[in-house]
């Protein structure tokens, strides 16, 4: 921001933005929890997934993995069916990566600390940030996409190019340090509701970027080739290259890097899930 923030500045941004969390605040079922292993939950099926095709998904996680032990403990091929949906199987993998590593490190607890949540695998800065807000209160600064727009909206509407490094101090300096869970959702429902509108204030972000479409990408046609395997255990090669009506070397490609990845094995030239 070009010009200084003034306690007045901060006060109206803050009403603008709780204003609207009173009136329109979303109820969604992970913020209706305290359990640190259900926020982490949500928090992984966020990432790069829109909010309604998490919803339900989520409930269904939990009812087949209530604890963190529950998912350390499960076959991978259980955990990928019932990620089936949710696209970016790498995270399903991630996150019972992470559960395992908490029961072997945390006895069991997953620790609060942001430093120590960074630790864990597929958590990076902002869901560590995230989890430690929601799940145990800890106020520290973090941006994700909506609260983004809210920031560049209010604070750069005459700029384009705006980078993080620009937003992230004001983030600290508008943040409410006794209630940040009850702040942080109000940011990002005041986010989604701007980015509804004609003109997305996140377009203006130098950190934007047009995601490719699901369609047609390599992306689909992994996600395919572990749909098969999970539906037909010890599938061929040859089986489901005509299944799929992949290319030979395309599907070879995708099975080495599947497999260097931890998703599947390779036995007598059939296929399972690790």
């Amino acid at each position: 921001m070009d010009t200084p923030v003034t306690t007045e500045d901060v006060n109206l941004f803050r009403n603008t933005v709780l204003d609207h969390y009173r009136t329109h605040g979303r109820r969604l079922p992970w913020r209706e929890t305290r359990d640190p292993y259900a926020i982490l939950v949500s928090e992984i099926m966020l990432q790069q997934t829109q909010v309604d095709r998490v919803r339900e998904k989520y409930l269904e996680f939990l009812a087949v993995f209530p604890t963190l032990r529950d998912l350390a403990q499960a076959e991978l091929s259980r955990v990928l069916s019932v990620w089936q949906g949710l696209g970016y199987n790498r995270r399903a993998v991630s996150l019972q990566q992470c559960a395992r590593v908490v029961l072997e490190r945390f006895h069991g607890t997953l620790p609060r600390e942001v430093v120590e949540l960074e630790s864990l695998p597929g958590i990076g800065p902002y869901t560590a940030r995230a989890v430690a807000a929601f799940a145990f209160d800890v106020a520290t600064p973090f941006i994700e996409t909506n609260i983004r727009s809210v920031f560049i909206q209010h604070f750069f509407p005459d700029r384009d190019l705006v980078r993080d490094a620009d937003i992230l101090p004001l983030v600290g300096l508008t943040l409410d340090r006794d209630d940040p869970r009850r702040w942080y959702y109000a940011l990002m429902d005041y986010g989604a509701h701007l980015k509804r509108g004609r003109a997305n204030p996140g377009r203006k972000s130098a950190h934007h970027v047009r995601q490719s479409p699901f369609r047609g990408s390599n992306r689909e046609q992994r996600s395919l080739i572990l749909r098969s395997i999970l539906a037909e255990p010890g599938v061929t090669r040859s089986r489901l290259e005509q299944e799929l009506r992949l290319e030979a070397a395309l599907l070879a490609r995708n099975l080495e890097q599947l497999e260097k990845e931890g998703f599947i094995r390779e036995e007598s030239d059939r296929l399972w899930i690790a």
